[in-house]
């Protein structure tokens, strides 16, 4: 029997090292050759799909008022609840729904899904973000179970999709209370510790000992208070990056509970749980939280052994992703160090913002292509390699800037696809935020002034994409199962401030234009491998620079002989043109690129009626100073062009 199926046929263990006999040597599902070559798609599990939207009918964004229904109580529909729903309770999203949408994110050319965490919470809390773990060893019945995440990464692994998981080690879930039932009390710097004081029980109760699956934390290794740092909560920016004692290495994370990971046997334990994971489910990957807060040594070591274990069942690239967040000096510094045990970090500090406001014209585009000059260390030499940064456009935190979704302060619903061009373009691993490709924004302008807090809590981030009627109940009474699970009370999550409307429109213009830019960069190596050149532009008469204030922003990437040249209009309203610079050994005088993608074209097919279509060539010519060039006119606002020298592959052989 496999270790999947044994482990299945029975209760999650109790135990990791009693119960648990890890395998060796045996075939998964094979790592890909290069991370470059994938593109990523991160979504919080529980705000994706409930798997149900084919009873409910697709929200149409031009009537959003329809979908903003009174009470059941037949009172008109409030902003503070809608708001409420989204900050405090489940929406219901479930992996089976994830596994029914596989089909959806395949056509957008998803290749691989990052998840939230998926592991049992507190059953009294309403932690849907499930970063405060109780049991390490099982899924949150939230979710579905061990046996629905198994399913879910069978079934896209069918598809050629890879399963990344959001794995936490730095800390648990709130699973105790400090002496006399504080909940937060001073930090403690090291190496004083408070006391141990009391477990909780299901319904979050101190009690004495552990006797339930709900209560406490479990594995039982997980059990021994000197597992924890109990330093109580202090400044998660404190101290030192390199200092393995510093406040923000021990202090808690608010009420997460802090590992002691130099005490014996917990890093080796805690790895443990996390090997039982990947060979459970023939997972891919893991997306580290918070390893900005653990030490370098801890890191490494955690790394290294997920590394080995995953390489000796098969998984020779497993891909582990650091959350380093404090900016791009500590995403340099945890990459340095743990080389190549760390494979990636993600791009969640200034470098995010660059791309943000370089796509929207705000800002000149040579502040984003600078970014990966290895020279600039202070936007992280790492992004030069490719392949050891994950570009971010949105996610669910923003612990940089404001905390809306790039679309919210858009020009056009399809601005968003110009920023997504330039992660899928780049160097770089891409990595999509659920709900980009149907341009979430959250409600109108004008609605926005009801909203606690907009602009500066992570709720605006995370619209449930399938648009529930109503959340679950607050704590037990919501779980899926029990009776009378929906509260009626409240109105569901739904995109672009509504309820019972779901978004999963392949039509959309946003959708279509990333599924073509996924498509072409799955098609051209180059654009995946290539060298990367930022291209200066010239237009009414001005010399060829590098140019801001909304003008065309140009780059190429080259592989051998072949060059891709992608353009971009990052003005919002305005038609953009110019001559823009490409390989003058590479392209003669005289010779041709081929438009291979046309961004308006490929959103209104039949309606089209713009410059370059795809297929069209464009003659390279020659300046006075001998540059050569290509002319590009008329690029609508936002929009994408991208050409090449050779676009149609070819077998080769003896030239005649």
């Amino acid at each position: 029997m496999s270790f999947s199926k044994q482990l299945l046929s029975h209760s999650r263990p109790e135990s990791i090292r009693d119960e648990v006999d890890l395998p060796r040597r045996r075939g998964g599902f094979p790592s890909p050759g290069d991370w470059r070559d994938e593109v990523l798609y991160f979504l919080l599990v529980d705000r994706f799909s409930d798997g149900s939207e084919c009873q409910e009918n697709l929200l149409d964004r031009t009537h959003l008022a329809a979908a903003r229904p009174a009470s059941p109580a037949g009172e008109p529909w409030r902003w503070d609840r809608w708001a409420e729903s989204g900050g405090e309770r489940w929406q219901g999203g479930s992996l089976a729904g994830l596994k029914s949408k596989l089909g959806y994110l395949q056509g957008l050319g998803v290749t691989a899904i990052w998840l939230s965490p998926v592991f049992r919470q507190r059953v009294h809390l309403d932690s849907y973000h499930g970063y405060g773990i109780q049991d390490f060893l099982d899924v949150d019945p939230h979710f579905g179970d061990r046996q629905a995440l198994v399913d879910l990464v069978d079934a896209a692994h069918q598809r050629g999709i890879r399963i990344i998981l959001d794995i936490i080690f730095n800390h648990s879930g709130p699973n105790w209370l400090y002496p006399d039932g504080e909940w937060q009390p001073p930090y403690r710097a090291y190496p004083d510790r408070y006391r141990f004081g009391h477990w909780l029980g299901a319904e979050g109760e101190q009690i004495e000992r552990i006797t339930g699956p709900q209560q406490g934390v479990w594995p039982q290794e997980l059990q021994d208070p000197g597992y924890y740092t109990r330093a109580g909560s202090g400044d998660l920016g404190g101290g030192s990056i390199d200092d393995p004692f510093a406040e923000h290495k021990r202090s808690d994370f608010i009420t997460l509970r802090d590992f002691d990971l130099q005490a014996p046997g917990v890093l080796t334990d805690l790895a443990r749980c996390y090997k039982y994971w990947i060979a459970l489910t023939d997972c891919d990957g893991f997306r580290i939280d918070t390893l900005k807060h653990l030490s370098l040594e801890e890191a490494r070591n955690f790394c290294g052994t997920i590394k080995e274990f995953a390489a000796n069942i098969g998984k020779r690239n497993f891909l582990l992703i650091g959350e380093i967040a404090g900016g791009d000096f500590n995403q340099d510094r945890y990459l340095d160090v743990l080389e190549r045990n760390l494979d990636a970090a993600l791009d969640i500090g200034q470098m995010r913002l660059t791309l943000n406001g370089v796509a929207k014209g705000l800002r000149r585009p040579d502040d984003f292509f600078q970014g990966f000059d290895p020279g600039r260390t202070d936007m992280g030499s790492h992004r030069h390699v490719g392949g050891r940064h994950v570009s971010i456009l949105d996610d669910h935190d923003h612990v940089f800037g404001t905390k809306v979704r790039f679309s919210s302060e858009a020009a056009s619903p399809h601005q968003v696809a110009a920023g997504t061009a330039l992660q899928l373009f780049t160097l770089g691993i891409p990595c999509i935020y659920y709900g980009t490709e149907q341009s979430l924004a959250g409600p109108e302008q004008a609605e926005r002034f009801w909203l606690p807090g907009w602009g500066q809590s992570d709720r605006y981030l995370r619209e449930a994409l399938f648009g529930p009627r109503h959340p679950r109940r607050s704590g037990r009474a919501g779980i899926s199962g029990e009776t009378g699970v929906l509260d009626r009370e409240l109105p569901g999550f739904g995109p672009f401030g509504t309820a019972g409307r779901h978004c999963f429109d392949p039509n959309h213009g946003t959708y279509r234009r990333i599924a073509a830019m996924c498509a072409l960069r799955a098609a051209f190596p180059a654009l995946r491998h290539g060298r990367q050149y930022q291209r200066p532009i010239s237009f009414l008469g001005y010399p060829f620079d590098y140019y801001g204030d909304g003008e065309l922003i140009a780059w190429s990437r080259i592989l051998d002989d072949e060059e891709v040249l992608c353009v971009l209009n990052p003005h919002g309203n305005a038609v953009r043109g110019a001559d823009v610079i490409v390989d003058s050994q590479l392209n003669p005088e005289g010779t041709a690129f081929t438009v291979v993608l046309n961004s308006a074209q490929v959103a209104d097919p039949d309606g089209f009626s713009g410059t370059s279509p795809e297929g069209s060539r464009a003659r390279v010519g020659r300046n006075g100073d001998g540059a050569a060039y290509l002319e590009v006119r008329g690029l609508g606002p936002s929009e994408v062009l991208v050409l090449c020298n050779y676009p149609a592959a070819g077998e080769g052989g003896f030239r005649i």
